[in-house]
């Protein structure tokens, strides 16, 4: 089956998802018909350069590639320190402005990536290589940068495009099963948000996509990132419609910055995510409570999910409070009046989220 091509609008002008499988051995002239730059600098995890690392670099020599650049993928490093260090590399490895950043790896490779690209020297050209299940569907597509803060997920950042997104699902073998299936959820929440069709394929389907299954992957991969290229085309910059793709992860970040980064994947607290948000739009009567049963069952079907934080619900609505929908210091979440549907509802009373995540709590 030849690469499937998916066109994003940015105010930078229009870029392309190109997925398929093996597309990897080809990053080097896909990057090359780029245009001209004066280096091409990878930049990834230990991990992904155990896994890919000489075939990237064997690709992209022909692009220019100059100096590999590892650095901590774990969430918990994902902070402006590790953005110094990798700049200040770059400083040393003499990239200049025509410089051209290779991100390969997960979401937190793509957002210090993105993010180190949207500020060094002002700016330099990105491409994404996303080589997680999440970043596939999700991370590495939209232009979203990002590092934490102590006090929440994801505070500091930039909206910053990338020139090209190489979308191979031949990576996605050497995840481990915890990473693939903390990919899932992001799949779910498409299917929740924007897309009736795939949650039902998922309901019907989520056994075989759990092992891997190809014909499945096929299906579903490409669907999210058409569902998240349709959004982000209209709204780059999350000043409305964009907020859609949060459902579930308000509650998400406060479950993991209650935990200081250490104890959830992050698909994994969007999965907590998307059952309080679920939850909570039944208690408001938004949600029939035969849809809130579906997308919990679904989301409970992927494998069991680490407990929630020991945090009492009034801190972690303490938390919610950071987050970057909040307007005013009211809180406004993500929700859904029918599956295939979201919207952002507002003022949502903080002793509401406290009952349901008090209600959640006491199940587990």
């Amino acid at each position: 089956m030849s690469p499937r091509r998916i066109a994003i609008d940015s105010e930078n002008g229009r870029y392309e998802v190109v997925y398929g499988a093996a597309i990897l051995s080809g990053a080097g002239i896909r990057t090359k018909s780029l245009g001209e730059n004066s280096g091409v600098f990878l930049l990834c995890s230990p991990r992904v350069a155990r896994h890919w690392r000489a075939k990237l670099e064997r690709s992209l020599r022909s692009a220019g590639l100059r100096r590999t650049l590892i650095f901590d993928d774990r969430e918990e490093a994902k902070n402006i320190a590790t953005v110094e260090r990798v700049c200040r590399e770059l400083v040393r490895a003499g990239a200049d402005r025509r410089a051209l950043i290779v991100a390969a790896g997960g979401g937190v490779v793509g957002d210090v990536a993105g993010f180190v690209a949207a500020s060094y020297l002002r700016g330099v050209g990105l491409v994404h290589i996303p080589t997680t299940l999440v970043a596939q569907v999700d991370s590495a597509i939209g232009g979203k940068t990002g590092v934490n803060l102590p006090e929440g997920k994801n505070l500091v950042g930039a909206f910053y495009s990338p020139r090209l997104v190489l979308a191979d699902p031949v990576t996605l073998s050497t995840l481990p099963d915890r990473e693939f299936r903390s990919g899932l959820y992001e799949i779910i929440k498409y299917g929740v948000i924007a897309d009736e069709r795939l949650f039902a394929f998922l309901e019907n389907s989520i056994g075989p996509l759990a092992k891997r299954d190809v014909k499945a992957l096929d299906f579903v991969i490409p669907r999210c990132i058409q569902a998240k290229a349709r959004v982000v085309s209209r709204d780059e910059r999350e000043s409305g419609l964009r907020e859609i793709l949060n459902f579930g992860h308000t509650f998400a970040h406060a479950f993991e910055t209650a935990t200081a980064y250490r104890k959830y994947l992050h698909g994994e607290a969007v999965g907590w995510g998307m059952i309080a948000a679920s939850r909570l739009a039944g208690r408001m009567r938004l949600l029939a409570a035969e849809n809130v049963d579906r997308i919990e069952r679904l989301v409970r079907r992927v494998g069991p999910l680490p407990s929630l934080p020991s945090a009492k619900p009034s801190r972690l609505v303490e938390i919610m409070h950071a987050d970057k929908k909040v307007r005013g210091g009211k809180l406004r979440l993500v929700l859904t009046r029918k599956i295939g549907t979201a919207e952002t509802f507002g003022p949502i009373a903080p002793k509401l989220v406290t009952e349901v995540l008090d209600h959640l709590d006491r199940e587990t």
